[in-house]
């Protein structure tokens, strides 16, 4: 349903699952988990991965903060993304990946919930692809002592109004990390 033509394929993306980010994150060890599953399921089927790595002030490229969580090995033939804000496609070289890949359906985990992953929501879905997040795999920090709510409950708003969002000619949704392995097995297997 994508309104980018000529663009059949679906890619993971996976945002900002970097030491300094998940630290302190809600949840943390189970949505690394739930990322490695989906990963481990695209690679399997043959979709597109997609790294996205924050650089900032706290973010320094090449120190530990920086670099992806133990867990998560990017290969090499996958696209890693350099980004400064939180739209991943803002001043980057997503798109043209995405291009080069024929994909027009996006799945998006990462961090954080309420600042890089809702952006690049918001990016995905109005640059023309189908946008769906991956409810059970994305998740952020405790900001409730600046006024946001607690993490639990910016995830649940997150999927829920994620959930509703839509746009001509184009799907927006959440779907589980279950019902995005089986998804790319069907897909593997069509």
């Amino acid at each position: 349903m994508t309104t980018l033509t000529s663009r059949p394929n679906t890619a993971l993306l996976v945002v900002d699952v970097q030491n300094g980010v998940m630290a302190p994150s809600h949840d943390r060890d189970a949505v690394v988990a739930n990322i490695a599953a989906l990963v481990g399921a695209a690679r399997a089927a043959g979709v597109l991965v997609v790294w996205v790595q924050h650089n900032s002030e706290e973010l320094v490229r090449g120190e530990e903060a920086w670099e992806y969580v133990p867990e998560l090995v990017r290969e090499e033939r996958e696209p890693l993304i350099q980004k400064s804000y939180g739209d991943s496609f803002e001043d980057t070289g997503l798109e043209s990946a995405l291009a080069a890949a024929g994909v027009g359906r996006l799945l998006v985990s990462g961090a954080q919930t309420d600042a890089c992953v809702r952006s690049t929501l918001h990016g995905a879905l109005v640059r023309g692809y189908d946008t769906l997040l991956v409810k059970d795999a994305h998740t952020t920090e405790d900001l409730s002592a600046y006024g946001a709510p607690k993490p639990a409950e910016v995830i649940a708003h997150t999927n829920l109004y994620w959930g509703f969002q839509s746009a001509p000619g184009r799907e927006a949704g959440t779907v589980t990390t279950r019902e995005a392995e089986a998804e790319f097995a069907g897909a593997a297997s069509a």
